[in-house]
């Protein structure tokens, strides 16, 4: 019993050693071959478009509805203390620092990821990525390259709509619903956001959470197993392991960014 506990503790810690070693050379591997990509831009904005556009009504939408839960929230709280003027700012500051990057890279791991993790799974069950390397074409450079950099791109734009529209989502509530004074709502907010410690910080972690989520989402298709069972598998290790990837990483950068 104790023995056949330490094999499987052994079989996984050797399992996930490997994993980890061969997504490291799939990564450098990608990077490798996106030298060539400003000779093909048109693979990368085709799947910029695809990422992007098809995940911005998700992303606005669920934007306006955290806007609102926050201008709602954060006036109770805030009036306790006779400080409901600071609204604005407290709205800001959530979104532009955490709830902007953060909820962006989990809607984007449950729609975009899974989207890009099925598509290569699928190429990968059909064999369409092994006649490409018959064809001499390296779908390295070909297909992920093109699709991992998009997803770094698509990102933090996805991530600033996010909060602008969070932003007015606050202030319809704040301001149109419950009354707080407009002019307070945004010299608050003017007044204490701050450029480089909070916008330009969440700007850098969606850049990093573009990074992880999007290799990741390339990862798991490409190492799918090539059947329907082994495409489906992969698809919710994308959600899985990108939602935990971003949750663990916006710890660190908020440790290395915002700790005095």
């Amino acid at each position: 019993m104790i023995i056949n506990f330490f094999s499987l503790i052994g079989r996984v810690v050797r399992e996930f050693i490997l994993n980890v070693g061969f997504g490291t050379r799939t990564f450098f591997a990608v990077l490798r071959a996106s030298a060539g990509l400003w000779r093909r831009l048109r693979l990368v904005t085709d799947q910029i478009h695809f990422i992007g556009n098809y995940s911005l009504v998700i992303i606005a939408v669920s934007g306006l509805f955290v806007g609102f839960v926050l201008g709602l929230q954060g006036y109770y709280t805030l009036n306790k203390y006779g400080s409901e003027q600071a609204l604005g700012l407290l709205v800001a500051l959530s979104l532009t620092r955490e709830l902007g990057p953060v909820v962006t890279a989990l809607l984007f791991a449950g729609r975009a990821g899974t989207s890009l993790t099925a598509e290569i799974g699928l190429m990968k069950a059909g064999e369409q990525l092994s006649a490409m390397e018959m064809m001499a074409v390296n779908p390295l450079e070909r297909v992920l390259a093109p699709r991992f950099w998009a997803g770094v791109i698509a990102m933090p734009l996805l991530a600033t709509i996010f909060s602008a529209v969070g932003v007015l989502g606050g202030y319809v509530v704040g301001v149109q619903l419950i009354g707080v004074d407009e002019g307070a709502f945004w010299s608050q907010m003017q007044a204490g956001v701050d450029v480089w410690n909070d916008i330009v910080n969440g700007v850098i972690k969606s850049i990093v959470f573009g990074f992880a989520v999007t290799f990741i989402a390339l990862f798991q298709g490409y190492e799918a197993q090539p059947t329907p069972e082994g495409v489906a598998r992969a698809t919710t290790r994308t959600v899985v392991i990108g939602s935990l990837t971003v949750l663990w990483l916006d710890f660190l950068l908020t440790a290395l960014m915002f700790t005095q």
